[in-house]
């Protein structure tokens, strides 16, 4: 397929996971991908799996600033796809938790996505675009020794659904995913680093996938970032859509 030939998209979170998988299934379908995250290193990795060349954009989603500057200049000569995946993770029991890394994580997973759309909307005012968020499956249940996470992807829900309102009759569309355990390098580090505390894991496992073989992988993810970028998904907006092997289904 080639949807994407003749547009560009902006991805971030691009050195690995859904981020690389993401921008690797746009090349694929002949965007031109602008790739960003903080991890310069990872870029260029990603850079080397791609159909087409990217443009390759470091930027620090801890600074309002750097976010938006990412957008402005890749928004030179037109923007048409959004793509918000940089995010972080923190775990462990709310009675300890660091107060300053709640606000860490709020920052990555709910300002700088924000101030990148704010960044993004006039230019995608003019190509009639979309913007894709990654929420999670935290944004639609409570998960215990995750608030701060939680917290995070419940208001990128909300920033979604308000800015799908404000903007839909300006003919930018603007959607989430909700993805459930993926198979990523954020997901192992989880798993590896279990925080000290009393932490009763069975509240945990019953958020665990249903299927058989539930733990999506990051280019699952991808396809549904190309299916909400994609004329066929012109009618929607102000979605959220799972992807999550039946974690939430009861």
């Amino acid at each position: 397929m080639n949807r994407f030939k003749g547009k560009k998209v902006l991805v971030t979170g691009a050195a690995s996971g859904i981020g690389q998988a993401t921008a690797i299934r746009f090349a694929a379908e002949g965007a031109h991908v602008i790739i960003a995250d903080v991890n310069e290193a990872g870029l260029q990795a990603t850079a080397e799996l791609m159909a087409q060349a990217p443009t390759v954009k470091p930027y620090n989603a801890l600074d309002n600033a750097s976010s938006q500057r990412l957008v402005n200049e890749s928004a030179e000569g037109g923007l048409d796809v959004v793509c918000n995946i940089s995010g972080t993770f923190g775990w462990g029991p709310s009675e300890n938790f660091s107060l300053d890394e709640f606000e860490r994580i709020m920052q990555i997973n709910t300002t700088s996505v924000f101030a990148i759309c704010q960044a993004a909307l006039p230019h995608l005012e003019k190509t009639k675009g979309t913007i894709i968020n990654t929420a999670s499956t935290a944004a639609l249940q409570g998960i215990a020794y995750t608030i701060a996470y939680s917290a995070s992807k419940h208001a990128v829900a909300a920033i979604t659904k308000g800015l799908a309102l404000e903007y839909g009759a300006k003919g930018v569309r603007v959607n989430g995913i909700c993805p459930g355990h993926v198979d990523t390098p954020m997901a192992a580090q989880i798993q590896e680093n279990i925080p000290d505390g009393d932490i009763d894991f069975n509240l945990i496992m019953r958020n665990a996938p249903k299927l058989l073989d539930g733990t999506c992988q990051p280019s699952d993810i991808a396809s549904l970032f190309a299916y909400l970028a994609s004329q066929e998904a012109s009618k929607v907006t102000g979605s959220l859509f799972t992807m999550d092997g039946g974690q939430l289904a009861g």
